[in-house]
């Protein structure tokens, strides 16, 4: 296993970590919008970020030719962080994380467009899994009791359209730090609008909430980019699934939340796709 290899894997599951204790912050702060959510989380990570760049003197230009890319990844990102947040407040978070952790299976067709990284039949295999799997999370009933659901998967493509440009940047050598930066201040921007619209009073323990949110996703944002400008995701996605299995936990811990038997049969399907992908290409290597 090559070394970068291995810090990919180091650093996605240190995302999958931060992301889900950033979704249970996200739930504990309680019942505020999602533009609201979406600011302090990404407020955090912008002076995280500026932080980083100004210590170490990197220039934020994006070279010309990135610069499309950039753009996708930070409305795709912005669209699923709006509709990760809404599932986190509407559904069971272990729900939630399942139907955004299907953003590696969506980061692989992407690649296929984007980087021209050819899955294999094995790789086709599994993404239908992995939806199979998310039908049995999401139990669409095609009623609006199903759109929370519908909306959590739709993050889940924002996500792996997001990870898969910042794969494309960072083999062109666009610095982590500087990805992040963009992203955090287009997102901050865009949802500014949406916040001040209607902005509701939080009391002290919700800003405190939100703001730790804003910095756990700051953390798991660093350690993305990282993974995914190191790896290609069909080599790394196994890994992003620990975020269901550390969400879960939490979950249960903290908010007392036990998923149905349905969404645990999918949480099987899913993992078991992804696992199962992981140890064919282990054997191959």
């Amino acid at each position: 296993m090559s070394a970068n290899k291995k810090q990919a894997i180091a650093c996605i599951l240190s995302a999958a970590f931060f992301f889900a204790v950033m979704n249970l912050f996200v739930r504990l702060a309680g019942d505020l919008p999602v533009w609201q959510k979406s600011l302090f989380r990404n407020l955090m990570a912008l002076l995280i970020a500026s932080a980083v760049i100004l210590k170490n003197r990197h220039a934020v230009a994006i070279p010309k030719t990135q610069l499309p890319y950039m753009l996708i990844r930070c409305t795709a990102g912005t669209i699923g962080i709006l509709c990760n947040f809404y599932a986190v407040s509407t559904i069971n978070i272990a729900d939630a994380s399942m139907l955004n952790k299907l953003s590696p299976f969506f980061a692989i067709l992407f690649s296929l467009i984007i980087l021209k990284e050819k899955p294999k039949k094995l790789d086709w295999f599994c993404l239908f899994l992995a939806f199979i799997g998310a039908l049995f999370v999401m139990k669409p009933s095609f009623s609006l009791d199903s759109i929370p659901a519908f909306i959590g998967l739709l993050g889940g493509v924002g996500a792996g359209l997001a990870y898969t440009c910042v794969r494309k940047m960072g083999t062109h050598g666009v610095d982590g730090a500087v990805i992040v930066f963009w992203f955090s201040l287009f997102s901050c921007l865009s949802v500014l609008p949406g916040m001040l619209l209607t902005y509701v009073p939080m009391s002290r323990s919700q800003l405190l909430l939100l703001l730790a949110a804003g910095t756990t996703a700051a953390c798991a944002q660093f350690s993305i980019t990282a993974a995914y400008s190191k790896a290609a995701a069909s080599e790394i996605s196994v890994y992003d699934y620990t975020q269901v299995i550390f969400t879960a936990f939490l979950s249960l811990a903290v908010l007392r939340e036990i998923p149905d038997y349905l969404s645990v049969i999918g949480y099987l399907i899913i993992i078991g796709a992804a696992f199962w992908k992981w140890k064919q290409s282990q054997a191959s290597a």
